[in-house]
């Protein structure tokens, strides 16, 4: 088996799988990373929502032979260590809001959430309607009103 390195949540990890395994089976099923959720498989309800390299993207989308070891993998669990808190602002403002019903879709939520902040941030300007108009994230319980405030008081600390 070929052995791939990456970093995953600040960590230097070493997995020795087949090229073609994605990467949420490796986390989940390897490495013991809960966070991101399988819902589909098939990157469209983006359960599995995490950073690669401070961009969103869908695990179960990704072979984990495209990763290189300077690639940055950032799951919810690692998230908090991006801000050195117990807690990063958007997860704050999740409790805040009390978006949470169910809860399986939160982790990627929130990832896909802070995405999109720092991504505005980065080219100078707020979120939009349009913006949360954007994230695709399926939520089962249909939380999508506390979401948005949440993704909009997050925004305000981040």
């Amino acid at each position: 088996m070929p052995k791939h390195t990456f970093r995953l949540n600040g960590e230097q990890v070493t997995v020795d799988i087949a090229d073609d395994v994605r990467l949420l089976w490796v986390l989940r099923d390897i490495l013991g990373v809960t966070g991101p959720k399988y819902g589909c498989g098939i990157n469209v309800c983006k359960a599995c929502t995490s950073h690669l390299n401070g961009r969103a993207v869908n695990p179960c989308a990704i072979p984990v032979g495209d990763l290189h070891p300077t690639d940055e993998v950032t799951t919810i669990e690692g998230l908090p260590g991006t801000v050195g808190a117990d807690l990063h602002p958007m997860q704050q403002a999740w409790l805040d809001q009390d978006v949470a019903q169910c809860g399986y879709c939160q982790p990627g939520q929130i990832m896909a959430a802070v995405a999109l902040v720092r991504r505005a941030a980065e080219e100078g300007r707020e979120i939009t309607e349009a913006d949360l108009d954007g994230i695709r994230n399926i939520c089962r319980c249909g939380t999508y009103l506390r979401i948005r405030e949440a993704i909009k008081t997050g925004a305000r600390s981040m």
